[in-house]
């Protein structure tokens, strides 16, 4: 090694502790100075001779990597979100859920980070890729903008390969020094940490990610087992180990009242925080009986989230306006002075219908009290009726539908009024608002207000439509409020949500009783669209959670011609028709039964295991009962053993299992 290679390699590693020290440990090592004079020697060097510059050089945290668009990735293990609870007694009836399960837990208790999550990818210890979490399947790949955070290593302190995942966040002295810079140059605010953290990570500059000085905790190993890891917290230990900055206050508890302990503390302490936290998140700690707990389609059984009480502010009801979901029902909606709460400004929130109205005793004029449920869905929760003058107007429901003025209807034992003209405009509207929504099409800049304006311009007025607006490029920019700029971002994300796979377009499409899980189920099941359209009831209801209601709308819809029709525009504007997640093949010993797998599996692993049988349309349990099927036993089964003898449930060898899912 000559003296040229010897000296940025030193650099590198001054620099890298200093890095550490500051911005994992808060302990610096070096002065600013120090710093400044050490890195400009660097990038010095590196300019000079660039091919003894380390994949893990402080230089590359700086910015400048300029990309197109965000690829796709899939995420082997879905990064899935957590269940929340609102109260104390909601804590505990979880506690008793896990008790029942005949576990006495130890939990850990940990910060919820009001941020982004992030998946972290590292091959031979050499940070490789970034991901968001997306809609736990398929993220956004972020890497040239991870790269700028300094507490998030480029380089671990072992030679191997890991996934971690984790949040990023911006502190709050950070928000506060861009929104002074940000008003000094006439631009407009950003309103809350967690936004100002999502809006920095996803710019396609690195150079805007780099000035925002974004930070990251790490909280979560996906494949502990791989490890030797035998606990979350020593998962948690391992991975500081390693390099990453780990949450100082997380909390190894012995049971429930500790638990109750901790958010009492930490609710009262976290404005104290130099970042935000919009909960608390508890963990079982023992990884056996996280596994033995398992999962819902949707959230993990052996951890919740408990969200901090919503922050409630008073504005004034100017009006109830209506409006009509694509189902026909008629919603009630609150018109408000705008305010911020929680963060973001609120000018409407749903009354649901009319019974909510009359029961809360709303009146137009009226002062109210306005949360965000969960920190989420902004609601009315009261009438602050000390604050009445008089002059407020009496809540009426509506008799006519505010659209096409057909005579609304109550159906039988329904507390919601519907418009039953199925040619009604607002529920074209809706039906568009929902093809483009997040959980299906995920058409960014496609929101209600810009479909209702485009709808009512003509632009658009069946999903196809969508697919043509690039011809109405020139018609949009005479729009008010419509820039080129948007008017580009806007077609971009059109033409990028054709590759979306084959379960955000059925869930799209809005056909009765299909939601997003059962979108996502008929997929998998049948692979594209032409099978899907051509599967008779027998073969639908034959499918585990579809049953006959669905089974029927799924045919009744695709032998109506005009959604054919629309399918086949769909196709010749080139939107992907195939399933890009894992298949189901049925399998006739499979399909329909539930299997445990014990003991030590030699030939295949545990989740190897599970995957097989899914894809070939059985069910997976961690427990033995009446309800199994089958028995799959590798060396050393144990109790699960001994229970299916007992219950004379059917038991295979590893052996035979390979032989059966072959036939």
């Amino acid at each position: 090694m000559n003296d040229i290679e010897h000296r940025i390699e030193e650099l590198t590693k001054i620099l890298n502790e200093a890095n550490y020290n500051y911005y994992v440990k808060d302990l610096p090592t070096i002065t600013d100075q120090e710093y400044d004079k050490y890195l400009r020697e660097l990038e010095e060097l590196e300019e000079k001779y660039p091919e003894y510059s380390k994949d893990d050089s402080p230089t590359k945290r700086v910015g400048g990597e300029v990309i197109d668009s965000f690829k796709k990735v899939y995420h082997e293990k879905p990064m899935m979100s957590l269940s929340d609870v609102f109260s104390e007694s909601e804590v505990i009836l979880f506690d008793e859920r896990i008790k029942k399960e005949g576990i006495s837990p130890k939990y850990v208790c940990e910060l919820k980070i009001d941020g982004l999550s992030v998946s972290l990818l590292y091959k031979d210890g050499v940070f490789v890729r970034a991901a968001t979490r997306g809609d736990g399947v398929v993220g956004e790949d972020i890497t040239h903008n991870v790269k700028t955070i300094k507490s998030i290593p480029l380089k671990l302190n072992k030679k191997i390969d890991i996934e971690v995942r984790g949040e990023i966040y911006m502190a709050k002295k950070t928000l506060e020094a861009i929104n002074k810079e940000r008003i000094k140059n006439n631009e407009k605010p950003l309103q809350n940490t967690r936004n100002a953290a999502a809006g920095s990570i996803r710019q396609l500059d690195s150079k805007i990610a780099a000035k925002r000085n974004l930070d990251a905790f790490i909280y979560h190993l996906p494949n502990p087992e791989d490890y030797g890891i035998k606990t979350h917290m020593e998962a948690l230990d391992f991975m500081e180990s390693l390099g990453f900055k780990v949450n100082p206050n997380n909390r190894l508890v012995n049971n429930i009242n500790e638990v109750l302990e901790f958010i009492i503390e930490k609710t009262d302490t976290r404005s104290s925080l130099s970042y935000d936290i919009d909960g608390i998140v508890i963990k079982v700690n023992n990884l056996e009986e996280q596994k033995g707990l398992g999962f819902t389609a949707k959230y993990p059984k052996w951890a919740t989230a408990y969200k901090f009480p919503a922050e409630e502010v008073l504005t004034k009801l100017q009006d109830i306006i209506f409006t009509v979901g694509r189902t026909g029902q008629i919603t009630p909606n609150a018109v408000l002075d705008p305010v911020i709460v929680m963060g973001s400004t609120i000018s409407r929130a749903t009354l649901h219908n009319e019974d909510y109205v009359k029961e809360k005793d709303l009146r137009i004029g009226d002062i109210v009290s306005i949360r965000k449920a969960g920190d989420v869905i902004p609601e009315v929760v009261e009438v602050k009726k000390e604050r009445r003058t008089g002059l407020e107007k009496e809540f009426i429901m509506i008799n006519k539908c505010p659209i096409c003025e057909s005579i609304l209807i109550k159906k039988d034992e329904q507390v919601d009024y519907y418009c039953v003209n199925e040619h009604c405009p607002s529920r074209k509207i809706e039906a568009l608002i929902h093809f483009a929504s997040r959980d299906a099409m995920n058409i960014e800049g496609l929101g209600e207000k810009v479909m209702e304006d485009f709808f009512n311009f003509g632009f658009i007025k069946e999903v196809s439509d969508i697919y043509l607006l690039q011809s109405h490029r020139e018609d949009l920019t005479r729009l008010e409020g419509y820039g080129e700029k948007s008017i580009m971002n806007l077609i971009a994300a059109i033409e990028k949500s054709k590759d979306n796979s084959l379960e955000k377009l059925i869930f799209g499409l809005g056909i009765p009783h299909v939601g997003s899980k059962t979108a996502k189920i008929l997929a998998s099941n049948f692979h594209n669209m032409d099978n899907l359209m051509t599967a008779d009831f027998d073969s639908l209801n034959s499918i585990r959670d579809i049953g006959e209601i669905i089974a029927k709308s799924v045919v009744d819809y695709f032998l109506e011609e005009k959604n054919k029709n629309i399918i086949g525009r769909l196709k010749s504007y080139g939107l992907n028709m195939e399933y890009f997640g894992k298949k189901i093949i049925l399998n006739p010993f499979f399909s329909g039964k539930t299997f445990v797998l014990t003991g030590s599996l030699q030939i295949y692993t545990r989740e190897e295991g599970k995957e097989i049988i899914e894809s070939l349309g059985g069910k997976t349990s961690e427990s033995v009962s009446k309800k199994t099927s089958c028995v799959i036993v590798g060396e050393n089964p144990g109790k699960k053993y001994e229970k299916a003898k007992e219950l004379g449930i059917e038991i295979l060898t590893e052996e035979e299992f390979r032989e059966k899912i072959n036939l």
